[in-house]
């Protein structure tokens, strides 16, 4: 028994050697510090950084620095970058380039004037000592990232701007490093410089050229095997870190290439989204976060009043050069107090960059030990800063946001928006599901609601206890993605009633049917089923065939007859379709009339709607296939149609479907049929009346009438 509690206490014995317990051990730190240190209103992440300061080799030396965490602080580092480049909003950062390049240029130039001067003049040193210090004030790195993106800002502009000017700032500095390295050495000459450049550029058009394509093949071919797209990923960031180290940079700049070459291809709200964001929030960037501060040794207070000047002087000049960065930003690109520091927030903390450029300086001999002290304070006290300020300005931002968009919730029905979606075909019920995860709403508490309508015959329960077992596994594939997914099976004679029917009682708002299947004779236009739904119900429809996963397109193509800007559901179909042109970051190409024009901009800018549009003036609907040669067989194409008697109807959207089927049957295409008049305009003494039916008495007595007129003209020409 002696010999049993000898060897229990042994393998306590500080520092832990024991992979096992050491793993044990920060799994326990990642639940309770958090959870501890937010009874008193600090953030996580420095819950985390302090646990790694108390547990580290300078703190109780618990545990230390090993290869073994090592690999998991590189991992966890590398994944902020990843998801930082992964979740940046390309659409959102395009049309904000040229602000992440102004604000780049800030957050690195201002920094490094400041605090160069104040280096050589004030803290002495010489002049490669002082330019290495003075550009790691412009290093930050995005520690309190994952802050912001908990809080749902993270499409934010000031985090777009800041995300894009952190890779600016960041290349320019580890490329400015391996310049004063080179020169300090004596190495910079021609050579230098031609091997710098023929590296980048061969990886960055490895990874915007060749990356791309491999993942889109990977992604369609294998989309069944989803345990693998993940392994795939994780492949790829880490291929691509080791490729920009090859090239001459840090891995960091390989990590975040890597987000935005997958950028594309991962939707913000897919299943795969959420494994990346699960795993990396709960273990590896914890991970990194507890390295952090394992690092921190505050016994150099003890060194005497140099260590502290210095210290004191480098965080000041740190947080000064980032604060006056995020101010200018702010005065250039006019943004709110709370979006100034939110950019300073994500811009302050120094961790990874800034370690990078110390301890390389340092082993070459360039910086002495109280620089590297100084920085380790440094990182602490601006993460803590970072941190905090991070969180109370997203908390702002998040506020402000919902005053303002109270009128947009009220009238889109976000509060109560609810998606049905029968299924009646199980071949494409996953770019289906998909479909309706992407343009719904989060916030909206209703889940999706699968339907199955299940003949009334003597093998009814029977058929329904199938379906039911059928449309749980589907529910399954969108709980993967953190949505909920209600499950209904009902008994009707009819699937057009029985959709009907379980949309009214549900109070659903949207529906998504698939494509019509053909059976038997080829239908004319839609089949029976589908025009029975429309005929029904009043709610605004996505009639939707996708020939490829989702994330195989690269354009939506909107087309819009006259008048569609006067439907009530206008607006409810335009933000779903904005909505999953910014999941999947496609451009948009619009065609309409002038009016339909002014119409979208203006709730785009009224509503915020989140996606670059190029509007194109079409009305010549009578040819609408002139413009099969604007459509691309790797669009969407989405065509926005109505149902007869509504303001926007007309006698040629009754063909829509069987035109779409001849001359785009090899593309993806959605057909739209929006709500056609609100519930609280309804009658009920005249609900006998058919007004489908009176306008198609009216349209055939039109046709009659061309007919007899043409008649005549052609008599008097003879």
């Amino acid at each position: 028994m002696d010999g049993f509690f000898n060897t229990f206490l042994h393998e306590f014995k500080t520092p832990l050697t024991n992979p096992v317990l050491i793993f044990s051990l920060i799994l326990f730190i990642i639940l309770i510090f958090p959870l501890l240190l937010k009874k008193i209103n600090i953030p996580g992440i420095i819950g985390l950084i302090l646990a790694g300061v108390f547990i580290g080799p300078h703190g109780l030396n618990i545990l230390e620095k090993n290869s073994a965490v090592d690999l998991f602080s590189t991992i966890g580092l590398l994944y902020i970058m990843f998801i930082a480049g992964l979740e940046l909003d390309l659409n959102e950062f395009n049309k904000n380039k040229h602000k992440s390049i102004l604000f780049g240029f800030f957050t690195f130039a201002l920094p490094l004037t400041i605090g160069f001067p104040i280096c050589y003049y004030f803290l002495e040193y010489d002049f490669f000592a002082s330019l290495l210090t003075a550009s790691m004030f412009s290093t930050h790195t995005l520690v309190a990232y994952p802050i912001v993106s908990r809080m749902g800002v993270s499409k934010n502009e000031a985090v777009a701007i800041t995300v894009g000017g952190t890779i600016l700032t960041d290349t320019a500095v580890l490329l400015l490093l391996a310049v004063i390295i080179g020169s300090y050495q004596g190495g910079l000459n021609q050579e230098f410089w031609i091997r710098l450049i023929i590296s980048l550029t061969v990886f960055f058009v490895f990874m915007f050229t060749i990356a791309p394509r491999i993942a889109k093949w990977f992604f369609s071919k294998l989309e069944s095997e989803k345990h693998s797209h993940y392994i795939f990923v994780l492949a790829v960031v880490f291929f691509a870190a080791f490729l920009a180290q090859v090239a001459g940079v840090e891995p960091i700049i390989g990590a975040f290439v890597a987000g935005l070459t997958l950028n594309r291809l991962i939707p913000a709200s897919s299943a795969l989204m959420n494994r990346i964001d699960f795993i990396g929030n709960s273990i590896f960037i914890p991970f990194f976060l507890i390295s952090v501060g394992m690092i921190v040794n505050l016994e150099v207070i003890n060194n005497g009043p140099t260590a502290l000047i210095v210290a004191g002087t480098l965080t000041i000049v740190a947080l000064t050069g980032k604060w006056i960065a995020a101010w200018i930003t702010q005065l250039v690109f006019k943004f709110s107090g709370a979006q100034r520091r939110l950019i300073f927030g994500l811009s302050s903390s120094h961790a990874a960059a800034t370690l990078a450029v110390i301890l390389v300086g340092y082993k070459n001999g360039i910086l002495d030990e109280n620089i590297l002290n100084g920085t380790i304070l440094l990182i602490l006290i601006t993460c803590v800063v970072a941190s905090i300020v991070s969180e109370k300005a997203a908390k702002r931002i998040v506020l402000t946001s919902d005053e303002e968009g109270y009128e947009e919730k009220d009238i889109n029905g976000i509060n109560n928006e609810h998606i049905l979606l029968p299924i009646a075909n199980m071949m494409n019920i996953g770019n289906l599901l998909d479909f309706a995860v992407f343009i719904k709403n989060k916030k909206a508490p209703n889940p999706i609601t699968l339907l199955s309508v299940v003949s009334n015959n003597d093998e009814a329960e029977a058929n329904i206890r199938k379906a039911r077992i059928k449309l749980q596994s589907i529910a399954q594939l969108a709980s993967a993605s953190e949505t909920k997914a209600n499950v209904i099976t009902t008994i009707d004679h009819n699937t057009a009633s029985g959709i009907a029917r379980t949309s009214r009682e549900i109070l659903a708002d949207i529906i998504i049917l698939g494509w019509p299947q053909k059976e038997g004779m080829i239908d004319k236009f839609l089949g029976e089923k589908t025009k029975g739904i429309l005929n029904s119900t009043n709610k605004t429809t996505f009639i939707c065939h996708f020939v490829k996963p989702l994330i195989a397109h690269k354009r939506l193509v909107l087309i819009m007859p006259p008048l569609a800007e006067m439907e009530s559901g206008f607006m409810q179909w335009l933000s779903k379709i904005t909505k999953l042109a910014t999941e999947l970051s496609l451009p948009m190409v619009a065609f309409g009339t002038k009016k339909s024009e002014e119409a979208v901009f203006k709730c785009a800018r009224k509503y915020k709607l989140n996606s670059k549009i190029a509007f194109n003036l079409f009305d010549d609907w009578d040819d609408l296939v002139t413009l099969s040669k604007q459509v691309r067989s790797d669009d969407i194409l989405v065509l926005v149609s109505a149902r007869s008697g509504s303001v926007s109807h007309i006698s040629v959207l009754d063909r829509l479907p069987a035109k779409l089927e001849k001359h785009w049957g090899e593309s993806s295409r959605i057909i739209i049929y929006p709500q056609q008049f609100s519930a609280l305009h309804t009658n009920e003494r005249y609900e006998d009346i058919d007004p489908d039916s009176l306008s198609k008495g009216f349209e055939k007595i039109q046709k009659i009438g061309k007919e007899f007129g043409s008649i005549f003209t052609k008599g008097s020409h003879e």
